[in-house]
This record gives C-alpha cells, structure tokens and sequence, in this order.
C-alpha cells in the first residue's frame, strides 16, 4: 500500500479507461498515413522518464505526464455542415483495406455497418459517407468533419401510383 504503486495503478487505469472512451493515445493521424512529431515526442518522453519512475514521475516530476496530451486523439466521427451546426448523415464503418495501386474506384473498407453520425471509430476501422447528397470538405474521416451540400445531387424520382 505505498503511495507510489497505488499512484502508478491510478495512472494505467485513467488511461485504460479513456482508450475504451471518447479518446485514444496515438501518435498517427489522417487515417493512419502521418505520424505527428510532438505526439510521438510527448509519447517518447514519458517512456523514457518511466525508465527511472522512483527519480521522476514518483518524485517531483509527476508532471511529465501532461506529455501525453500532444497524443490524444478523438475517436469519435462527428460531422458537421459549412456553419458549423451539428448535421446528423449516414456513414458506413468497417475494417480498412489498402487500396494503393488498384485501378478504378476501390471500397476502401469491408464488412461495414452502416450508422448515422455521431460514431465511435476504432483503431484500424475507417469511414466513408453512406450518401452521395453531401460532400466532406476533407479527405479523411476522423474527428470534426464539415460537410456541405454535393450540387450535383439528383435526388431519386419517386413514383405514385
């Protein structure tokens, strides 16, 4: 029942816990294809203090867990419109595929669900719109995306009989 262990168990569970959340400690971005040099730092220098934990984080130096921060990343999808109003569009969430150097328009992602936004995205899952009436302003799907109108859109023709 030393402080020190009991502090080091509150740590890995407060970290624990936020990867099963809202947040998860990475240091890659853009759908896995660039690697943030302060996250990978901030990463790099708690691994390198927990090389001596009784002389750093143990003792004074219990700050240098505010390193980790450049690493977080929300997991969440969340998709809003050009005025930054909450807008609500259906998404496909599925495991990633590699499509470098195939011809044509490839799916990149299998065996998807199909949810309306906001969604939890995990480690090695991508998402794509589900619908072709709106476009994303950025190329990946992760985080905060602004979506605005696709003009042209033709909605399909309903029949009455």
């Amino acid at each position: 029942k030393e402080a020190g262990h009991v502090f080091c168990v509150r740590i890995a569970q407060a970290m624990l816990h936020m990867g099963k959340g809202l947040l998860t400690l990475n240091p890659m971005h853009s759908d896995r294809m660039i690697t943030s040099g302060p996250a990978l730092g901030g990463v790099l220098t708690l691994i390198y203090a927990c090389l001596d934990l009784k002389s750093t984080l143990l003792d004074k130096t219990h700050y240098l867990l505010y390193y980790l921060t450049c690493a977080m990343n929300p997991r969440m999808l969340i998709t809003v419109s050009e005025d930054l109003s909450w807008r609500p569009v259906t998404v496909r969430v599925g495991q990633a595929v590699e499509t470098v150097g195939q011809a044509g328009k490839p799916k990149t992602i299998t065996g998807f669900q199909t949810h309306t936004t906001p969604v939890l995205i995990s480690t090695k899952e991508r998402a794509e719109l589900g619908t072709e009436e709106v476009l994303s302003v950025s190329s990946v799907l992760e985080g905060i995306v602004i979506l605005k109108d696709n003009p042209d859109y033709e909605a399909p023709e309903t029949s009455d009989k």
